[in-house]
């Protein structure tokens, strides 16, 4: 026999909504906290702070935008740590700067909680079918005792080495991915410039091997006109700058994903809300004012 789990959610945004609909169907109960004190349907409701979500919850899945954040929630008398009981479970799916993961693991261990830094590989389309892919960083006593959870809301679970690594190796992922959309995006251009019928075009890219799928789904949105977020200009290129700053403090050369930032806060200026595919329509733009 066993006990209903409450997990509770400390962002309740596109993301973690998706991923509190597949742990509800699984019979967990959920509860949720966002600076607005707003939600969606479905959680079984919403507290007005995170100290009093991570005091009814035995798991606290945080999922906020950037460093900032994650540190208004989890530190201070209202944050998690103030509410949270000892051996909980704290999984942070956040994407943020490996400093930030790292003294969140620190501050846990000196609750005597569980953290467990797991950013997610994947948009809003994989986080409504349960397909995402979970990075996750630390032991693995504690890596089991997530994974339940884990499969429930993602297709794999990538251990990615000791506490602070799901961080680093999700800076990895999301510059590739930043930098292959922003070559798309000047290689579009270039075609549009030189004359290329624009249907020919796209459709053309939609059958390469050397384009990924992710990337040929952008595409697709470019071609209609389409960028409704499934993953914001203005969190990509935050993910951008955080690979930057990592990449700095170890004295990592990065001139192509130099570069590849700056094009995407071009896209952060121009629409920040839109998918960070965005920036094939600003390129697609530039080219056709020129005409």
């Amino acid at each position: 026999m066993t006990t209903q789990q409450t997990i509770g959610f400390i962002g309740f945004g596109a993301m973690a909504s998706r991923m509190a609909a597949h742990l509800e169907k699984a019979g967990y109960a959920t509860l949720a906290y966002t600076p607005s004190g707003k939600g969606g349907d479905g959680v079984t409701h919403f507290l007005p702070t995170p100290a009093e979500v991570a005091s009814k919850a035995d798991i606290v899945l945080a999922c906020v935008p950037d460093d900032e954040a994650l540190a208004a929630s989890m530190y201070g008398p209202q944050g998690v740590l103030a509410g949270i009981k000892a051996d909980s479970l704290l999984l942070n799916t956040s994407s943020v700067s490996p400093e930030a993961a790292d003294a969140l693991q620190k501050a846990g261990q000196e609750k005597k909680i569980c953290v467990i830094d797991c950013p997610v590989s994947g948009s809003t389309p994989e986080a409504a079918s349960a397909s995402l892919v979970i990075l996750a960083g630390g032991d693995d006593a504690a890596i089991a005792r997530a994974q339940p959870i884990f499969d429930k809301i993602g297709r794999i679970t990538i251990h990615a080495g000791p506490s602070g690594s799901g961080a680093r190796l999700k800076l990895v992922i999301n510059g590739i991915m930043g930098a292959g959309l922003a070559a798309v995006a000047e290689g579009i251009a270039y075609g549009l410039a030189a004359g290329l019928d624009r249907s020919m075009l796209f459709d053309a890219l939609d059958e390469m091997a050397v384009i990924s799928p992710h990337h040929k789904r952008k595409i697709k949105m470019a071609k209609a006109g389409d960028f409704s977020p499934q993953f914001p200009a203005r969190l990509m290129q935050k993910d951008m700058r955080l690979l930057m700053d990592a990449a700095a403090r170890l004295a990592v050369p990065a001139p192509t994903l130099a570069a590849v930032t700056q094009q995407l806060s071009l896209a952060r200026r121009a629409a920040e809300d839109a998918d960070y595919s965005v920036l094939i329509g600003v390129m697609e733009k530039i080219v056709a004012n020129d005409a």
